[in-house]
């Protein structure tokens, strides 16, 4: 039986890669390419060690390949994606509550993806450029480490992951309007907290893509 016709591109490549065969790997590869940034942004939102958001990166596109022969085109490729990430970001969170003293030394073991590299550093005019940007990076994962799980993760995805409100709202398990209701709480509490810090309302502001 035929998988039925889609039109995500993305979903088009992961159906190459679930069907196996020659163009597999390459399939894959450009799915790898598309999504490493998208997906180490958001990791690193939840989990913010460069190294450490890093492997647990290689370790969804690592899931990815594994769980490709079930993966139906019944939602967008992100959705499916970033259900995968969200999980292993929240059972590292867990890893380590249980194991505070522990780090993730390693990425599972499995199928080699290629190298997902860390989010590269845009530079400043200046040093204390530089210092500013550092300091309001450090205040916002600050902010976005208190939120609630769901309020951070839907915020994160909205903003880095590029998602809409239905992709983040099957990633979530809810509804449209309880994701756009979570984003605007999230927004809210991060405006009141960051506002000393603020000159512009630049993480805060809607992107024009939901």
């Amino acid at each position: 039986m035929s998988e039925p016709p889609t039109a995500d591109a993305d979903a088009e490549l992961m159906l190459r890669v679930k069907r196996g065969g020659a163009d597999a790997s390459d399939a894959f590869a450009r799915l790898v390419e598309r999504w490493k940034q998208p997906v180490m942004a958001f990791v690193y939102r939840t989990l913010p060690d460069p190294d450490e958001a890093e492997d647990l990166a290689q370790g969804v596109f690592v899931q990815l390949w594994r769980t490709a022969g079930r993966y139906q085109p019944t939602a967008r490729f992100s959705t499916f994606l970033f259900t995968i990430a969200r999980n292993l970001a929240l059972n590292e969170v867990r890893r380590r509550r249980r194991h505070p003293a522990d780090s993730l030394d390693e990425a599972p073991d499995g199928e080699d993806s290629g190298p997902v590299r860390q989010i590269p550093d845009r530079g400043v005019a200046s040093a204390d450029r530089a210092l500013e940007r550092v300091e309001l990076a450090a205040k916002v994962q600050e902010a976005l480490d208190a939120l609630p799980e769901k309020q951070r993760t839907a915020l994160v995805l909205c903003r880095e992951g590029e998602l809409s409100y239905e992709e983040i709202a099957d990633v979530l398990g809810t509804t449209v309007p309880a994701t756009k209701s979570l984003i605007f709480r999230a927004r809210e509490i991060l405006k009141g907290r960051l506002k000393p810090y603020l000159r512009t309302g630049e993480w805060l502001e809607t992107p024009s893509g939901p």
